[in-house]
Order: structure tokens, then C-alpha cells, then sequence
């Protein structure tokens, strides 16, 4: 050892520790903070569509060509066979009695898989959503045009595509993720099926039909951000069991191919017993739901939203003696 020498002898000098990964953009954001960004999108999505379609010109006009009505001071049912089954789809669907069995199918679900405040949170995010749809409607003006093809009677949003939209996405609370994949296609089926309906009954106009699916799309992702929250557990869905995002596109792609199918297979003669306008409105409305119904799938994928556990008192070691 040299008398005055400042390093330590005898002793290795630790080499350069391995670099820690930087946390990932996903893992950095809490999901709850997330969802609560995705429900404040939607109510934005929602709050645009309603301006736009509502109180200006060029939305009217569009409504209007999309969906023209009969005549002049006519209604907007449309001039098809369909109508029939239409109103038939419509009415089964209006059913109390048939609601109350979703709803009450939703609490079942959730007692079954340990998700009974899930339940309980997904039934009144439907009927809380209903409230919304109705209370908008009476409550938003719309403005006198003069545009032949328009009312001043609002009908924004449908409460009917409000309430098929969240009571999906009520099923999509108390179910496992592996499940919620499996329900996204159909579900969104039935949902552009009850747009599809409304239009072409007359009942409500395009953008009716779309505010309907953001308005359940946004009460939804505001009822799982309490969800998540409440439980703790907002970094859950990092880990990778819905695969990767172009994963998600590439399922959210071949999602909507099947939708399309599946609206040809129940509604054979949609194509060609309704005018190209209305084809359109359906097919944009479908694909639009589709979008955001698997985009808040995808997000909440691998999310556990059962009911909190208490943790387990373990018996105290700090008190035993020693012989």
C-alpha cells in the first residue's frame, strides 16, 4: 500500500451499472386518467356533431340529403320495403320488458363473475345515459334554415342508439377481457342494426344515430375510469394480453369486414330497397361504431374490474418470544 494514496486498496471499483429501461408512454399515463381523456373526447365529438349537424347550414343540408323526407313538411321515413321491419325492430327493442331482462342480465352476469358493483355501475350508466339522451333532446335548440330537406323538431341524439350502445358496453364492464373481444363484433352488429332501424323509419336522422353511439361510448369510459380508480389497480392493462396495437387495428379492420357481411346476411335487400343516401348513413354509422367500440375494448382490454378485494390480515411476528 503507497503512503498518500486515495483509492482503496484490495477493493474492486464497481464497473458501469446496466442502463434501466425508460417506462413506456402507456405504463407513465394511469389507465384511469386515460379513460377519463378517451370519455372527455367523446363528449367533445359529441358537442361537435351537435353543433355542426344542428345549428349550422351545411349539417342540416347534410342530414337532409342523407336522409330526405317524403315531401315538403312530409316525414323522414323512407320509401322502402324495410320500413316494416324497421318499426318491427324498433318496437321489440322499445320493449320495458325486454330492457329490464338486459339490464337485469347485466347484474347476473356480474354477481356470477364477482363483478356485482360493476353491474350495478353498468346499469346506471345506462340509464343515466338514457336521462342524457332525453334531457339534450329537449333541451337543444334547432335553429329554422329554411332548408327544404329540414324540421326544426330535434331529435339529437337517439336515445335508442344511446341505450343499445351502453348497454354493450355495460356487458363489456362485467365481463373478463378474453370475453369482451368475443362481444365486439356482434355487438356492434345489433347497435348498427338499431341506427339502421331509426333511420329508416323515420324515427331519427343520421347524425341523431351517430351522437347516440358517443354519448354511450362517453358514459362508458367515464363509469370504467371510476371503476379503476376505485380498485387501484390503473396500470393493469399494460400488461400484453390484447397484443400489440397494429394486433388491434388488424382485428378492428377484419371487425368491420364481418359487420358489413353480417348487416348483407340479416338485411339481405338493404343495398338495393333504400336510396344510396341511406346506404351511406348506415354504413358510416356501422363503421363508426364499430371504431369506438373496439377502440374502448382495446383499451380497457386485460382490465380487471371485479370487485376489490380486502387484503388478508397475517398473523404479527414481531411478538413471538425467543426460548
Amino acid at each position: 500500500m503507497s503512503i498518500g494514496s486515495s483509492y482503496p486498496v484490495g477493493r474492486s471499483t464497481p464497473g458501469p451499472q446496466p442502463a434501466r429501461p425508460l417506462p413506456h408512454a402507456r405504463t407513465a399515463v394511469p389507465l384511469g386518467l386515460r379513460l377519463l381523456a378517451a370519455s372527455l373526447c367523446g363528449l367533445l365529438a359529441l358537442a361537435l356533431t351537435a353543433a355542426v349537424f344542428v345549428r349550422t347550414y351545411p349539417g342540416q343540408w347534410w342530414d337532409g340529403a342523407l336522409l330526405p323526407r317524403a315531401e315538403r313538411g312530409g316525414g323522414y321515413e323512407q320509401q322502402t320495403v324495410l320500413v316494416g321491419p324497421a318499426k318491427t325492430v324498433l318496437a321489440t327493442f322499445g320493449s320495458p320488458t325486454l330492457l329490464a331482462a338486459l339490464l337485469g342480465a347485466v347484474l347476473v352476469v356480474g354477481a356470477l363473475r364477482r363483478r356485482l358493483a360493476a353491474g350495478v355501475v353498468g346499469v346506471g350508466m345506462v340509464l343515466c345515459a338514457v336521462v342524457v339522451a332525453g334531457a339534450v333532446k329537449s333541451a337543444l335548440p334547432r335553429p329554422d334554415l329554411q332548408i327544404e330537406s329540414s324540421t326544426t323538431h330535434n331529435s339529437f341524439p337517439s336515445g335508442h342508439v344511446t341505450a343499445a350502445t351502453a348497454l354493450l358496453l355495460a356487458f363489456m364492464l362485467v365481463l373478463p377481457g378474453w370475453a369482451r373481444r368475443w362481444l365486439v363484433v356482434p355487438g356492434a352488429a345489433g347497435v348498427a342494426l338499431i341506427a339502421a332501424a331509426t333511420m329508416i323509419a323515420g324515427w331519427h336522422r343520421f347524425s341523431d344515430a351517430l351522437g347516440g353511439v358517443l354519448l354511450g361510448v362517453a358514459v362508458f369510459c367515464l363509469a370504467a375510469a371510476a371503476l379503476v380508480v376505485w380498485r387501484g389497480d390503473q396500470g393493469a392493462d399494460d400488461r400484453p394480453v390484447g397484443g400489440s396495437p397494429w394486433r388491434g387495428l388488424t382485428e378492428g379492420a377484419a371487425g368491420l369486414v364481418v359487420l358489413v357481411g353480417a348487416l348483407a346476411v340479416v338485411v339481405p335487400d338493404l343495398a338495393t330497397s333504400v336510396r344510396r343516401g341511406a346506404l351511406v348513413a348506415i354504413v358510416v354509422v356501422g363503421a363508426v361504431t364499430m371504431v369506438l367500440v373496439g377502440s374502448v375494448v382495446f383499451l380497457v382490454r386485460a382490465t380487471d374490474l371485479a370487485c376489490p378485494r380486502r387484503p388478508r390480515s397475517r398473523p404479527s411476528t414481531g411478538s413471538q418470544k425467543i426460548s
